[in-house]
């Protein structure tokens, strides 16, 4: 018998208790595990040779750059043939994770808005922070919000931390309460002030209004967010230990994906993106002498391609890192790890930026619960590629999002779960 003793004290009033009876198997409160999603990205996308495997199915031999996930096999899904069907050149890439360019897209609508911000917008003020961010160098615009502007991210490591961890003192939170206050009473004078303006304002005026609205109204629930969690504490993290052995980039990014994951377990935030930005030095790296934006412009020369595979398979092992970690951490209240419970998202806007293709996403998805498909080419029968958000429509509907469409959308990706 699996019996919940709630639902029959329920029947009578609840004015009996019954006894715990060996019998009788009652049914546990099962814990409401959150589901988190971090997306990885960088912006030239990869060499296709070394990213994508040779075979498909699910005992796909593991490709070159993807070694270090080599014993996540089973937990990921690489996709072949997927893409955002736009023509190809620089300047497209910030497309990864809509579907659209920021010029195409109209205004304070969901038509730019990133997949991440779709689903920090889910998850609201559940969290301290609805997003993280962070990179080693300027972005690579792959975050935006409803009203169309790029939400950049923090890069520096020191900077995430004091974000992420440190507390405000007894002053600090006084002076910041006193800010919110302030700011809060300026858009109460502005509220009333719009509420005049809209009565007297024409129907096209009207429109161009309600997208200020719509500003105005997030900029008021964002000062309301901050008063809730402005007096509680944050947890502990030692962000030196990642550099007791010198400050390299490895260590810098280690340290990063570690905040990250902390910021996960902790439930800080539910939704978060690290970049791989054009311009960052890999000098340190053994046999890189260019930057990753230079090894692009390999011209097919193999010594620049090898060094433009040296610079992909580590960001690939970095993140492997993270994931190796995540999986390390029991969920509690479950069989899974926190891996698990996390949707995480690896690609890029651009195909391979040896041709500036925007055709063919290196694109690859581990965690979250899915029963994974190894290595799939996602053509259809007529030899067309798989609109990428197709994909973005399963991952947002894991994550909780009710929704069957997203920008460019046809359909969704049958990636089922466990």
């Amino acid at each position: 018998m699996n019996l919940d003793r709630r639902s029959l004290l329920k029947g009578i009033g609840g004015v009996l208790s019954l006894p715990l009876l060996e019998s009788i198997g009652w049914a546990a409160a099962k814990p409401q595990v959150p589901t988190r999603f971090l997306v990885v990205g960088n912006p030239f996308g990869a060499h296709p040779e070394h990213f994508f495997p040779k075979d498909f199915g699910t005992d796909f031999t593991i490709s070159p750059t993807l070694k270090s996930l080599a014993w996540l096999k089973d937990r990921m899904t690489v996709i072949s043939h997927t893409d955002h069907g736009m023509v190809s050149g620089h300047g497209r890439e910030v497309s990864f994770l809509s579907g659209v360019l920021p010029e195409e897209a109209q205004a304070f609508s969901e038509k730019n808005m990133s997949l991440d911000q779709v689903l920090a917008r889910h998850v609201g003020n559940q969290v301290r922070f609805p997003s993280v961010g962070a990179s080693l160098d300027s972005g690579i615009r792959m975050s935006w919000t409803a009203n169309g502007v790029e939400k950049l991210p923090i890069t520096d490591p020191q900077e995430l931390y004091d974000h992420l961890f440190l507390n405000l003192t007894d002053q600090e939170k006084r002076q910041r309460r006193e800010m919110l206050l302030r700011d809060g009473s300026i858009l109460d004078t502005v509220g009333t002030q719009f509420s005049q303006i809209l009565r007297r304002a024409s129907a096209r005026d009207r429109d161009q209004l309600d997208q200020f609205q719509t500003s105005v109204r997030e900029l008021e629930q964002s000062l309301n967010d901050r008063q809730t969690w402005l007096d509680k504490d944050k947890p502990p993290f030692d962000l030196s230990q990642h550099f007791k052995d010198g400050v390299t980039i490895e260590s810098r990014y280690d340290a990063i994906f570690d905040m990250i994951g902390y910021a996960f377990q902790t439930d800080l935030t539910r939704v978060a993106s690290i970049e791989f930005p054009s311009e960052l030095k890999y000098a340190e790296l053994d046999g890189v002498n260019r930057s990753y934006h230079g090894c692009t412009h390999n011209g097919k020369q193999e010594d620049v391609t090898s060094e433009l595979v040296a610079i992909e398979s580590f960001q690939i092992s970095r993140l492997a890192k993270c994931l190796r970690k995540l999986d390390s951490i029991q969920e509690p209240g479950t069989d899974g790890s926190m891996l698990d419970h996390t949707i995480v998202l690896f690609g890029s806007g651009m195909g391979y930026g040896g041709t500036h293709s925007n055709r063919n996403l290196p694109i690859m998805v581990a965690g979250g619960g899915f029963k994974h498909l190894g290595h799939v080419d996602v053509r259809d029968a007529s030899g067309r590629n798989m609109p990428l958000c197709n994909l973005f429509v399963t991952l947002m509907q894991r994550f909780g999002v009710e929704r069957d469409r997203f920008n460019t959308s046809t359909g969704s990706f049958d990636l089922p779960t466990a």
